[in-house]
């Protein structure tokens, strides 16, 4: 069972884009799928998830600064046993064995952020049955990463989540899953991915749950006002690979 992310957030120069992402997928995804604890990965396209979407949470405060990302190219998922999968060895000692075509190709990107990420809890969704290959996240998702202001905003960031998201991402239509999650690396000490068999889906029914729940005089207008969100959050993305189908 994956029980932890290695999330990476970056873009991309449009020149030398496309070899980039065939040494990613052909090459360096595989390498890493063969280390003891890997798996799977998943690479997705970003967007800001339109307009609709960005009327939805405009009421979210945003950190600043370098290193935090700014979520509009790509987002790479590696899931593992642990967090510890992603520790032994750490990506800093990982670093230091990068072979010459590696550091090339990582020093490519641009606007780079991490995290690694424990996973607190889980809820499957209606089309739970659907995701494919294995345990691979679904072809759309969507990962928050945040911090508190107070510990009492984090006692209620967690109750809404079980009380609030939670049951209604169990019964939404094309939802598979979601979780919270815990980071053991990185910015924000909260995330959580949603994942959904298709971006219709996620137009027609989250997106006007986000704008409901998160509206004027709300409790989840209150608590979004105890929140500071990732530069990169919302992070939406479609699955580039493995490819959907």
């Amino acid at each position: 069972m994956d029980r932890a992310f290695w999330a990476l957030w970056y873009e991309l120069p449009v020149a030398g884009r496309d070899e980039y992402l065939a040494w990613f997928h052909d090459v360096h995804i595989p390498e890493k799928l063969s280390r003891p604890g890997y798996l799977w990965a998943a690479h997705y396209a970003l967007d800001d998830g339109g307009e609709a979407y960005r009327a939805a949470t405009a009421g979210r405060r945003h950190a600043s600064g370098e290193g935090l990302g700014r979520g509009r190219g790509f987002l790479a998922l590696f899931g593992g046993v642990s967090a510890h999968t992603f520790l032994d060895p750490s990506p800093a000692q990982l670093k230091q064995r990068q072979d010459a075509l590696t550091r090339r190709w990582i020093g490519f990107r641009q606007a780079a952020s991490s995290c690694i990420l424990a996973e607190e809890a889980r809820v499957d969704g209606p089309q739970a049955a659907t995701r494919r290959p294995g345990i691979t996240p679904a072809p759309v998702v969507q990962l928050d990463s945040f911090n508190a202001l107070s510990a009492q905003a984090d006692d209620e960031a967690g109750a809404w989540h079980a009380q609030v998201r939670f049951p209604f991402l169990a019964r939404m239509p094309g939802c598979v899953g979601a979780r919270t999650l815990l980071a053991s690396v990185g910015w924000g000490r909260h995330a959580t991915l949603a994942e959904f068999a298709s971006r219709q889906a996620w137009e027609e029914h989250f997106v006007p749950h986000e704008a409901a729940v998160h509206a004027a005089g709300t409790r989840g207008a209150a608590l979004l006002a105890e929140l500071v969100f990732a530069p990169c959050s919302s992070t939406v993305g479609t699955r580039l690979w493995p490819a959907a189908g």
